[in-house]
């Protein structure tokens, strides 16, 4: 076909050999249709174009126009062909409306003058992001020299490759498969479970009934009757109004909540660790996409989306939805379809956890009946493993085992006992165990009871043993505050955390002196710890080397901190061997008689009581080795570490053996 042919109304210049113009691509930002502003890439255009040296016009200025155009600005300064600049307006947003939610970019790439000189053909390039997904392609535009103008023949294929008259365009997206949370051995921890999804149908029963039927099923639920009575009164008429998701296997009564008038229930799943109490705190949970969340994903998540919520599910999201897949799709006239776009949904990378689901479960089980906030942590020494992390259903659904921020008491003596170690003592030093000690005014006694024939000098072995306070802070000349600071990190305490759920690591104040200084000594004053931090701890003494809990089995990248990553001065392995033997001490010679003959091997530990409030309350403590486990039990009201947290301790090795 000739250039005549091809564009009638061209006018007919001289031969010349076909001229590729330049093009300096530049950003405009387009008018906003929505929320999802198109932006524009645009070329302007330097010099200008002497056609087989005539003053005929530069192609490249329309061509420009037309890219401004199709990423969404005006076409009023393109002459068509075939159709007016508002027709081509129409049809452009008609087209492409599917897609409008979506980013894209025009960018002019070559324009190509034809030999005849009334000819020319301009590429442009499309780049779009849609929900996150990036799809690229290459559009052609003839143009044809009408009387000194630069036309363009407008065709649907300007938009989409290929696309004829008459078609249109449809998209669908779907979800990535979710991926598990593995535990120890990749034992499966979190996956999809089946429930129902309980509410009202409020086409099965009449309006009158509506308010009544609401308020029941709250109270076969126990959720909030005003509150969903509320919700089911504002729905539509032919609405299903969801009460609550139950797991199928929860001990509720089904045969009440399915004969409950107006009752629906459906079938579903979602991501569910094995009970609703397993590690919760650290689990979290999934469900549909919150406002909050879809807008924060710049289009990567949409409404009705399956995401994390809460805990790892929603600090590792990303990697267990994976990406959905999305298609584009040329729909013609008679209703088929072909693909212009296609990207398979790519499934979620297993997050994989420490957590060892027989020991998390036994240690929910331990502390299940305490009406207090109280936590048993499990690690394993050699690794750092994190294999229990419990709370009691006191704590509310807070982590009181990682995040808790306490007065660890008598067992921050292992600390001091290293600091002395460092200064020259040994378990064998003799130390002066006073019925009381002051000082500056404050006056600092035994706990009641305190064993008559471990007073006066004892060995610090024996002062750890019967957790002497005076003996301590008698010593508190020995010791200054750096060098508790010091210690303390070398067992973990005050390091930075590892990747994975945020924790607290501890505290030791660096500044502190007199009554202050007496007080942290013995793991009081200002000086705080989470269960975690001080099973940690015990941790470290058992492996010869600083410990720092993790609760991931795969590469992540560590949070942001201001904390050392690693201690000042190494913990030895000598130092370590005396800090285990003084612990095995508080079994054979102290106050944790009541560990000996537990099953499963010898056991060192440390008890610990730490007054809080008005000093009448106490924290009770109790950290512990027995092989290559590491424990540590933490009730925030007791009475003492041996009697409250101690018996815990006990069924829990008990249990494990």
């Amino acid at each position: 076909m000739t250039a005549e042919s091809a564009f009638p109304y061209a006018m007919p210049h001289a031969a010349c050999a076909p001229t590729r113009l330049p093009a300096s691509p530049v950003r405009r930002r387009p008018p906003a249709r929505r929320a999802g502003a198109l932006a524009l890439v645009l070329a302007l255009v330097t010099g200008g174009l002497a056609a087989c040296g005539s003053d005929a016009p530069d192609p490249t200025v329309a061509a420009t126009a037309l890219a401004a155009g199709m990423a969404g600005g005006d076409l009023t300064a393109v002459v068509f062909d075939g159709a007016s600049a508002a027709d081509a307006t129409t049809h452009r947003d008609t087209v492409l409306e599917p897609l409008a939610d979506a980013t894209r970019t025009v960018t002019l790439g070559d324009v190509v003058l034809a030999e005849d000189g009334a000819t020319a053909t301009a590429t442009l390039d499309y780049a779009w992001v849609i929900g996150g997904t990036p799809w690229s392609y290459t559009t052609t535009a003839p143009m044809a020299l009408v009387e000194d103008t630069w036309h363009v023949v407008w065709s649907p294929g300007l938009l989409i490759p290929d696309l004829a008259m008459g078609e249109r365009l449809q998209t669908s997206r779907t979800s990535a498969p979710r991926a598990d949370i593995l535990g120890d051995s990749d034992v499966v921890l979190v996956t999809q479970r089946p429930v129902k999804r309980v509410g009202i149908d409020k086409t099965r029963i009449a309006a009158a009934e509506w308010d009544g039927a609401a308020r029941a099923l709250a109270a076969l639920t126990g959720i909030d009757s005003e509150a969903y009575a509320a919700k089911v009164a504002s729905a539509g008429e032919k609405a299903f109004v969801e009460a609550v998701t139950l797991r199928t296997e929860g001990d509720y009564d089904w045969p009440a909540i399915g004969e409950s008038p107006g009752v629906l229930l459906v079938d579903a799943s979602l991501p569910l660790a094995p009970t609703r109490q397993f590690a919760s705190e650290i689990l979290g949970r999934a469900g549909d996409a919150t406002a909050e969340i879809i807008e924060a994903s710049e289009g990567a998540i949409q409404a009705g989306d399956l995401v994390g919520l809460s805990g790892v599910q929603r600090q590792y999201d990303a990697q267990l939805r994976g990406t959905p897949g999305l298609v584009v799709e040329i729909v013609g006239a008679d209703g088929t379809a072909r693909d212009a776009f296609r990207v398979d949904p790519v499934p979620g990378e297993p997050l994989r956890l420490t957590l060892d689901p027989t020991v998390q479960s036994l240690a929910e089980k331990t502390i299940a009946d305490q009406i207090v906030p109280a936590a048993i942590v499990a690690i394993r020494p050699s690794t750092g493993a994190v294999i229990a992390s419990a709370n009691s259903p006191a704590s509310d659904g807070l982590s009181t085992a990682t995040t808790g921020m306490y007065a660890p008491g008598s067992t921050f003596k292992v600390v001091t006992a290293l600091a002395l170690l460092r200064g020259g003592s040994t378990p064998e030093t003799m130390m002066e165990c006073s019925a009381d000690t002051v000082v500056d005014g404050r006056t600092f006694t035994n706990y009641p009871d305190y064993p008559a024939n471990r007073m006066g000098q004892i060995a610090l072995r024996d002062v750890i043993a019967n957790s002497c306070n005076t003996a301590i802070i008698n010593a508190a000349g020995q010791v200054s505050q750096a060098d508790l600071v010091s210690a303390g990190q070398s067992l973990g305490l005050g390091l930075a955390p590892q990747a994975g759920p945020g924790v607290f690591t501890g505290s030791v104040p660096g500044d502190a002196s007199g009554t202050e200084h007496a007080a942290s000594m013995i793991g009081q004053g200002k000086v705080q710890a989470s269960p975690l931090a001080m099973a940690g701890v015990a941790a470290s003494v058992a492996s010869g080397t600083t410990v720092r809990p993790t609760f991931l089995a795969q590469e992540a990248e560590a949070p942001t901190s201001d904390l050392p990553v690693a201690p000042g001065t190494a913990l030895t392995t000598e130092e370590a061997a005396a800090l285990s033997s003084m612990m095995r001490s508080v079994v054979t010679d102290g106050g944790g008689a009541f560990l000996q003959g537990v099953p499963g091997g010898d056991v060192s530990a440390k008890t610990g009581t730490a007054q809080y409030g008005d000093g009448s309350t106490n924290h009770a403590w109790v950290i512990a080795i027995q092989g290559d486990l590491a424990v540590a039990v933490f009730v925030e009201t007791g009475d003492y570490g041996s009697t409250t947290a101690g018996p815990l301790l006990k069924a829990f090795l008990t249990g494990l053996a």
